[in-house]
């Protein structure tokens, strides 16, 4: 349910920690099912513009597993999956034995952040893409990406303006004085990495302990973001190639500087031809980025991978990568049709993709291109792209129009970018070298921001590192379990 009084532009961060009582969290039966036995879900009423109470209130979902050894319990750990636009109460439901060992001495406890899930979902009327019938005219393409904008806005309701990972953070001090805990214990993947450095930044002095993993830039804009991104992809690409060289059977056999050639001509050949399927399923060359960037979040996918390539280019049988799909995992909402899910309380198909385009535009100040000509744009766009096909040309040209991504919407805060040495207490923060999503890099940066972090150099494969290694997860465990924070920074072996 949303409250709302009256309407305004959405504030930046506004000011510190409130000092009245949060209203109670009304438990109850979880939305998702089926949930693991004692989890129990809920609703709590929280500001929709936390710097103007009087606005309104949004509420938002939350679910709890208490700790299972109660006489040693710690207090509340609250978890983020990543996206933005990853629902965590479902995230929660689904595999909550990943967290068994945290689970003995915390509550495990998750949410669906404002606009995501169960919590006010945002959407985009069924798609965030522009109509086909602007064709290659820059100014009609421009129109069309306006127009997506005027749908989100007309179907999402007045929560749009007040999404955005400052507004986020502080439902979570909310969260934390609501669950009577006097600090916030903390563990964020992927975008949770930047939601918990804001919640730091914010309330250093209600932050407890904090793990950030596959760690998420403080300060990059989107157009450096998405280079950055595309260097990643290509080196996570450049593995699992390396790998499959050593395999029998791959199908681009042992010579891996021929291999990216071939992943590159077959996305440009299905740009041009898609592979169709006996049922009539096909996939572009652009389908088949998104299904190699999908594989690439997990090394345990890499087998799945090799087999769809094969399929790809021995048989033209597009079901191996449609298997794999588009964008998804831990840093990345699931791509939706536009379709409404049946039933009560249902969340609209498009609502991980609605969410996390306008989390990540209110999280990003710069509109410089918004008054431009089209005609400057188009230039905008065609001097970056010799940049972006040298860091990939898999994955470039796709990263590359994610600098419109934001086009026609207000422009965001500036707040995390002026992160700088908050004064939270020490937290443990986790980098891959061979994360797609989260590249190491952005794991030394934010370290330097937060100026209080320790790092766990993982050096595997995939996003993130506490599921797939144990190395990796003692570290982890040990710090919120006992406290203990190594000094310096510390490796983990790769896992085969």
């Amino acid at each position: 349910m949303l409250v709302v009084t009256c309407l305004g532009a959405a504030p930046g961060p506004g000011p510190g920690p409130s000092s009245a009582p949060p209203a109670a969290i009304r438990w109850g039966d979880c939305p998702e099912r089926p949930v693991p036995a004692g989890m129990r879900c809920g609703t709590l009423e929280v500001p929709l513009d936390h710097a103007a109470p009087g606005k309104g209130t949004v509420e938002i979902a939350l679910a709890r597993i208490p700790a299972t050894d109660r006489k040693k319990r710690i207090g509340s750990l609250l978890l983020n999956y990543g996206g933005p636009g990853a629902p965590g109460i479902a995230s929660l439901a689904a595999d909550p034995d990943a967290f068994a060992d945290l689970g003995e001495r915390y509550d495990l406890v998750a949410f669906d952040p404002r606009g995501v899930g169960h919590s006010e979902p945002v959407s985009c009327g069924g798609s965030q893409q522009a109509d086909d019938e602007a064709g290659d005219h820059a100014a009609a393409q421009l129109a069309a990406l306006r127009a997506v904008v005027r749908r989100c806005e007309l179907a999402s309701g007045p929560v749009l303006p007040y999404i955005g990972t400052v507004h986020v953070s502080r439902d979570m001090d909310v969260i934390r004085r609501a669950l009577g805990d006097e600090k916030l214990h903390y563990l964020g993947f992927s975008y949770g990495t930047r939601l918990g450095a804001v919640y730091a930044a914010q309330f250093p002095g209600s932050t407890g302990r904090m793990v950030l993993d596959g760690v998420d830039t403080l300060t990059e804009p989107l157009a450096e973001q998405a280079l950055v991104s595309a260097r990643g992809q290509q080196r996570a690409l450049d593995h699992f190639l390396s790998w499959c060289a050593h395999q029998q059977g791959c199908v681009y056999g042992t010579n891996t500087r021929t291999a990216k050639e071939n992943v590159g001509a077959l996305v440009a050949r299905l740009d041009e031809e898609p592979l169709v399927g006996h049922d009539g399923s096909y996939v572009t060359g652009q389908d088949a980025v998104g299904a190699i960037g999908a594989a690439l979040y997990s090394q345990l996918m890499w087998p799945a991978l090799a087999d769809a390539l094969a399929m790809a280019e021995r048989d033209r049988d597009p079901v191996g990568l449609l298997q794999l799909g588009g964008p998804m995992g831990p840093s990345e909402g699931g791509a939706g049709s536009g379709a409404q899910d049946d039933g009560p309380g249902a969340v609209s198909a498009d609502n991980a993709d609605a969410a996390l385009a306008a989390v990540n535009c209110a999280d990003d100040p710069d509109r410089s291109n918004d008054k431009a000509a089209p005609a400057a744009i188009e230039k905008e766009l065609a001097d970056l792209k010799g940049e972006f096909l040298e860091a990939s040309k898999v994955f470039g040209p796709r990263q590359l129009m994610t600098v419109l991504s934001c086009y026609g919407r207000p422009a965001g805060t500036d707040f995390i970018r002026k992160i700088d040495r908050p004064g939270a207490p020490r937290m443990l923060l986790v980098g891959t070298r061979g994360d797609p999503a989260t590249p190491y890099e952005w794991t030394e940066e934010t370290a330097k921001r937060l100026g209080s972090a320790v790092i766990v150099d993982y050096k595997g494969e995939g996003h993130t590192g506490y599921v797939s290694s144990p190395c990796v997860r003692e570290y982890v465990d040990h710090f919120l379990i006992d406290g203990r924070l190594p000094p310096g920074t510390r490796s983990c072996p790769a896992v085969e």
